[in-house]
């Protein structure tokens, strides 16, 4: 691993500030002060900066059940809860992995693993994303058809890759399933408002391989090492090498 991509990693700067600090001589590599950029370094070797060593976190993965009016932030100026809220004080220094909007529920992942979470989130890995959505209906019957040919907003085309009724169209209460690929920003409240549907409530039940099961609002779970390795399979797609 490259020893700017390394200090990245560990927490010590962005990689960019990394190679500042590779080049000034703060760096040492089992004792040695290192100034190449490139240099790579393998498990084992012992990593100093300014004289204290650092070392790669070991990777954490959680499955958090987002309820409404909960942001993805780590604080609110106006005081609003946000998922950190929610997590245990060790949970801190994870990020989370994509977002849900304020009013939206389920699953949201969070970890320290900035790579595979890189991963995940690039187009190239088509990474599915389902959702259940409760409209105020009755919604128009060829409504799911509409959502998979899909529309043009602002930010360009956009549909689902699967959509169907879990809830009859005809009924007062419908509820339509969501598969999309993508995360952009409010994009099932926008492609359904595109067909003059309006939202009841909006729920992700599964993120890639992971699902949300009967985890309650609110509450958090570690994900198991299997579940972590589906991710990794489920990200090859989006992989990039490192230059």
């Amino acid at each position: 691993m490259r020893l700017q991509k390394f200090l990245a990693r560990a927490g010590v700067a962005s990689r960019r500030a990394s190679e500042r600090l590779i080049s000034a001589g703060r760096v040492r590599v089992d004792g040695e002060v290192i100034t190449r950029l490139g240099t790579s370094v393998v498990e084992g070797q012992v990593v100093e900066v300014d004289g204290e060593v650092v070392a790669i976190p070991t990777a954490r993965w959680l499955a958090v059940h987002k309820p409404p009016g909960t942001l993805c932030t780590r604080h609110d100026p106006q005081g609003r809860p946000t998922v950190y809220d929610l997590l245990p004080a060790d949970a801190e220094p994870l990020f989370h992995v994509g977002r849900l909007d304020y009013m939206s529920e389920g699953l949201l992942l969070m970890t320290n693993d900035g790579d595979l979470a890189n991963s995940l989130l690039h187009p190239s890995a088509r990474l599915r994303r389902r959702y259940e959505v409760a409209l105020v209906g009755p919604a128009p019957e060829g409504l799911p058809a509409g959502l998979v040919a899909g529309v043009e907003l602002e930010d360009g085309h956009a549909a689902a890759a699967e959509a169907g009724w879990i809830v009859p169209a005809s009924d007062p209460a419908t509820v339509i399933r969501l598969t999309l690929l993508e995360g952009r920003n409010r994009e099932i409240r926008r492609l359904l408002k595109a067909f003059d549907v309006r939202v009841r409530w909006l729920r992700r039940v599964a993120f890639g391989p992971i699902e949300l099961g009967d985890l309650g609002r609110g509450e958090s779970r570690q994900l198991t090492d299997e579940e972590v390795e589906r991710l990794r399979r489920s990200a090859t797609g989006g992989a990039r090498t490192e230059k």
